[in-house]
């Protein structure tokens, strides 16, 4: 007879709490970045007076960063 939880835990091992924080630290970043980039694209009274159209690219470009960011982040924490 086969032991299924023999092989899921030889696969599994817990996080330290150093890489826990650090994987809590780069969602964070994610979701700051992508926020950021929203904000610029969208914010009507943007305080820093900048060409509309490059407010945009701006705020596209961070929405990227945070996307290559996050898939970084995946690669290292579920690959």
């Amino acid at each position: 007879m086969t032991d299924f939880n023999s092989n899921n835990n030889s696969n599994y091992r817990q996080k330290s709490p150093l890489k826990r924080f650090l994987s809590i630290l780069g969602l964070f970043m994610f979701a700051f970045y992508f926020v950021l980039g929203l904000l610029i694209i969208f914010w009507d009274n943007f305080p820093i007076e900048i060409n509309p159209t490059y407010k945009t690219v701006f705020g596209v470009v961070l929405i990227l960063y945070s996307f290559m960011r996050f898939v970084r982040l995946w690669q290292n924490n579920f690959n």
